[in-house]
């Protein structure tokens, strides 16, 4: 216990910075993923072309691959970010693929009828896609869509490859230091306190919105 006491400071000091980049990515990753989604229904082939390929290499490629490909080659060509920065560019525009599909999916399986009603109405595109579509693509995408929250929580610990101080960098720091994998289990067990929260949020929210049924 005494040990435990003495490295759990900078453990939570790490898992601070695993929940900001969570945070962050999340925030940003699900509203730039519905976008994209809208936008792939869009009938210019251009664009279609465009979102499809990245789509494919950002679900394609490893996300440790891309985090490197961010700090470490943009440079080259003149583009550089810092450490956080460059984690959380590289963390949204991988989780926005996902969700892209996510809500891709979702949108395809509204019934064209719902459409035909809307029209009917006179509801405008903007009108349809708020009041209709979304509601509807909402409730069919939450198990998807906390599925990749929690993949998201997991992943968050890829960060420490570009030397951010997360939680998993700092365990393996204090496991290197004291020559002890007590450390590392303790940065499991916050991860696993960390997942169980989602789950428990993920569970109540879809039981929120059951009357979408």
């Amino acid at each position: 216990m005494a040990y435990i006491s003495q490295v759990l400071p900078s453990l939570l000091n790490g898992a601070v910075v695993t929940l900001q980049v969570f945070f962050i990515v999340l925030v940003l990753s699900i509203p730039l993923g519905a976008i994209l989604a809208f936008l792939m229904k869009i009938n210019f082939k251009p664009l279609q072309w465009f979102l499809t390929l990245y789509v494919w290499v950002m679900r394609g490629t490893p996300l440790l691959l891309q985090l490197i490909f961010v700090y470490y080659v943009l440079p080259s060509v003149g583009i550089s970010f810092d450490r956080m920065p460059a984690a959380i560019l590289a963390f949204t525009l991988n989780y926005a693929a996902y969700f892209a599909e996510i809500f891709r999916g979702g949108i395809a399986a509204i019934p064209k009828g719902q459409y035909e009603a809307a029209k009917v109405l006179k509801f405008s595109q903007l009108q349809t896609i708020r009041y209709i579509i979304l509601p509807q693509v909402f409730k069919i995408v939450l198990p998807s869509v906390f599925n990749e929250i929690i993949n998201l929580v997991k992943d968050s610990s890829l960060v420490y490859v570009l030397g951010v101080g997360d939680l998993l960098l700092a365990s393996k720091t204090a496991a290197n230091r004291d020559a002890t994998l007590a450390p590392m289990f303790i940065a499991g067990g916050i991860y696993l306190l960390l997942v169980g929260i989602v789950t428990i949020v993920s569970k109540r929210v879809e039981k929120k919105f059951d009357f979408y049924k």
